[in-house]
């Protein structure tokens, strides 16, 4: 499905600023990109969600980061809770409302806690891993990864490079990363949910890659990639608001 660009802005204005249920600080993000074919993509899907495409062609990424300061709104963070590294495989949707989106393959975290409540009231499939982060005073990151329950790790070894630029609206880097709505599927009531995210666009440097891990693909029922991913880059991060998940209704109503 194509989605016109003034849709895509859209996405960014956020709900009543009032209401978000979570604040969140994403940090050091790493977006690796691969194009796949939109009928591989759409096979994965759940009834409602259509694969979104750029110049005919689907994407899945693999994204490592860490969360800060993950609160509940009215809360304050809590030492040791609230802070912990993510690691996640996506890829880009769009419902019959023509919203535009994220779906989530898999979201591996170091956080029970975190696991247990983002399955519970967003529905997302968290799962419960041991990771690691090592950020060396020149740049340099070291994250490493191992899903809980498997012998599979992943080992990523990166820097940015070059100076910030915001993603240009129709560009592959606005497609791929300005993203400000998510999908999920409750599977005990059988129905699809999206929750809106508000943050300030991307700050993005591309980013020399030492080390790379495609496995990921694989532990979520995907083929490894045997190619390079085709689109790299990196933020420094991002404060983010989430507001609370609703049930995606028919088309034609509850749009909002």
């Amino acid at each position: 499905m194509t989605v016109p660009i003034d849709r895509r802005l859209r996405e960014r204005q956020a709900p009543d600023p009032r209401s978000p249920v979570m604040y969140q600080r994403w940090r050091r993000l790493l977006f690796l990109h691969w194009a796949c074919s939109p009928g591989q993509i759409q096979a994965t899907l759940p009834d409602g969600l259509s694969v979104d495409c750029l110049h005919g062609a689907a994407y899945v990424g693999i994204v490592p980061f860490a969360m800060e300061g993950v609160r509940p709104r009215g809360l304050p963070a809590v030492p040791g809770l609230s802070d912990f590294r993510e690691l996640n495989l996506r890829t880009y949707v769009v419902d019959a409302h023509g919203r535009p989106g994220v779906w989530f393959y898999s979201l591996d975290a170091e956080s029970p806690v975190a696991v247990w409540l983002a399955k519970r009231l967003f529905h997302l499939p968290y799962r419960l891993a041991r990771l690691a982060e090592t950020v060396h005073a020149d740049g340099h990151i070291a994250y490493h990864a191992e899903r809980v329950g498997t012998d599979v790790g992943l080992d990523y070894a990166y820097h940015p490079k070059g100076g910030y630029r915001e993603a240009e609206p129709g560009s592959l880097d606005f497609f791929l990363v300005e993203r400000y709505r998510l999908f999920a599927h409750d599977t005990r009531q059988n129905r699809l949910i999206t929750g809106k995210i508000h943050h300030p666009p991307y700050a993005i440097q591309d980013a020399e890659v030492e080390t790379y891990d495609p496995r990921l693909f694989q532990l979520d029922g995907f083929p490894t990639p045997s190619n390079d991913p085709g689109h790299v880059c990196y933020s420094p991060g991002v404060d983010v608001r989430i507001f609370r998940p609703k049930v995606v209704e028919h088309e034609g109503v509850g749009t909002s």
